[in-house]
């Protein structure tokens, strides 16, 4: 059976061999427009720890140790103090996940973007031995899909979030709550995990559909957990097939395994 996984398109981290059985797995982000809500709210930082996280998730999706981040920020006109707060809370999360912050740019185009707007991506860059590569190639029916809780809305679907705010505010903590990394959880599942899945754009499903073979999908118990404040709100404005599709409604990261362990957290089988 074909693998969508880690080694195909559409995969979290692309991956490139080495040599030596080794491979780099790469991946490059960015935060979005949730820059505009927290620049508006004086929660910079929390964007750049959004943006290391994000990036390191994706690329622990392989199963490889992450190792460096670059970033890239860009405006119609730079302020050095908003430049520092993304950067310094950049490197917070990569000092707790042992990864480098080895530069960057910093770009001011004022032709390209509109004045006041901000931008802010990045690259992770990490090793996986290729013997130890989780690709999602050995899922098969009856595996298990346990979910790891998020801090809130993390850095995906503030579109229409701020659209939502438009009708009703929130000023909840876990709007713009930083994303969560996910890198203890990983590494605890070494060995076991069969794939990885970062819920990002396109919910817990669309994004467990990147990584299990063609043919398979992740039934999902949508009541096994208990959703943070945030999407009950959410939920008074947008209809529940565009929250699942959206956002990650409290679970921001999954792993296949074939057998749950007590106190794991099972959202779903693979049928």
């Amino acid at each position: 059976m074909e693998s969508t996984g880690a080694r195909g398109f559409g995969a979290f981290a692309g991956l490139h061999p080495l040599g030596g059985g080794k491979l780099l797995a790469a991946s490059t982000d960015g935060v979005g427009t949730k820059l505009m809500l927290a620049r508006a709210r004086g929660e910079l930082r929390a964007c750049g720890a959004d943006l290391a996280a994000h990036c390191i998730n994706d690329v622990i999706t392989t199963g490889a140790t992450p190792l460096v981040l670059l970033d890239y920020v860009a405006a119609s006109e730079i302020h050095l103090e908003e430049v520092a707060e993304l950067v310094d809370g950049a490197a917070e999360v990569c000092r707790d996940a042992g990864v480098a912050l080895v530069g960057g740019e910093t770009a001011e185009l004022p032709g390209i973007y509109r004045d006041g707007e901000l931008d802010f991506a990045g690259t992770c860059v990490g090793v996986v031995d290729e013997s130890e590569l989780v690709d999602g190639s050995t899922v098969v029916a009856g595996d298990a899909v346990i979910g790891f809780a998020s801090n809130g809305v993390h850095a995906n679907g503030f579109t229409l979030a701020r659209a939502v705010l438009e009708e009703e505010d929130y000023d909840g903590a876990d709007l713009l709550a930083r994303t969560r990394l996910y890198l203890p959880e990983v590494r605890a599942l070494r060995g076991r995990a069969k794939a990885f899945a970062h819920v990002t754009g396109g919910g817990i499903a669309g994004n467990l559909d990147r990584v299990v073979p063609t043919g398979l999908h992740a039934g999902l118990d949508w009541d096994a957990w208990e959703r943070p404040p945030v999407f009950a709100w959410l939920a008074r404005h947008v209809a529940e097939e565009e929250l699942r599709r959206v956002f990650n409604l409290g679970v921001g990261f999954c792993a296949v395994v074939a057998d749950p362990q007590p106190g794991e957290l099972v959202i779903g089988r693979i049928a």
